[in-house]
C-alpha cells in the first residue's frame, strides 16, 4: 500500500469507528486494526490521537467549505446568502454521511467545544463566511440581534438534526424539502 493510501485508510477507519462508537471507544489500536496497518504506522502520519481527530475535522471542514462556496456571492442580500449556505451544508452532509457523522460527533465532543471556543471566542481575528453573514445581517437589522453562538445554533442545530433524520431513513430529503428546511431556519433568525 502506498504512503498516501495508508493515510487515507487511517482516516477512513477513524471516521467509521468514531461514527459508530464515538471518540472514547475508538483507541489507536482499534483504528490500526480497522485500517489494516500497525499502530506505529498511525504515528508516522499523526503525532497522537488528538492530532488525528483534529486533522480529520479540518479536512472535512475544508471540503464542506469548498462545496458551499461554489457560486457564493458575498455581495448578495443576507437572506439569499443564508439560503445558499444552508442548502449547501445540508446537501453536502446528506451526500457524505460518513463525514456528517464524524462532524456531528466532533461538535458534541469536548474536541468540538474546545475548537469552537478557541476559534470563535478567543481568536478575535477569525472570521468565517457564517460569522460575516450573521454580522452583516445584524448590522443591516435583517437578522435578530442575538449572540453569535445562538445564531450558529439556530442554523446548524436544525440542519444537523434533519441530516441525521434523513440518513436514518426517517425523512427522505429532496431539493425542495432541503430549501424549505433552510427557509424555516431563516424564519427563526430574521428580524
Amino acid at each position: 500500500m502506498a504512503k498516501s493510501e495508508k493515510r487515507d485508510e487511517i482516516v477512513r477507519a477513524t471516521m467509521e469507528l468514531i461514527a459508530e462508537f464515538g471518540f472514547h471507544d475508538a483507541p489507536i489500536a482499534v483504528i490500526a486494526a480497522r485500517a489494516n496497518v500497525g499502530a506505529g504506522t498511525i504515528y508516522r502520519y499523526f503525532a497522537n490521537k488528538d492530532v488525528l481527530i483534529n486533522e480529520i475535522y479540518l479536512e472535512i471542514e475544508e471540503r464542506l467549505m469548498a462545496h458551499i462556496l461554489e457560486g457564493y456571492r458575498s455581495e448578495r442580500p443576507v437572506r439569499e446568502r443564508f439560503l445558499h449556505l444552508g442548502v449547501g451544508v445540508l446537501s453536502y452532509f446528506i451526500r457524505n454521511p460518513a463525514e456528517f457523522h464524524y462532524f456531528e460527533q466532533f461538535h458534541i465532543s469536548p474536541y468540538g467545544g474546545a475548537f469552537r471556543r478557541e476559534r470563535l471566542l478567543e481568536r478575535t481575528e477569525y472570521r468565517d463566511v457564517f460569522m460575516v453573514l450573521f454580522q452583516d445581517g445584524t448590522a443591516q437589522q435583517v437578522v435578530k440581534n442575538l449572540p453569535l453562538m445562538m445564531l450558529f445554533s439556530l442554523l446548524f442545530g436544525p440542519l444537523f438534526t434533519v441530516a441525521r433524520e434523513h440518513l436514518l431513513g426517517f425523512v427522505p430529503l429532496d431539493d425542495q424539502l432541503i430549501e424549505t428546511v433552510v427557509t424555516t431556519c431563516w424564519d427563526a433568525i430574521r428580524q
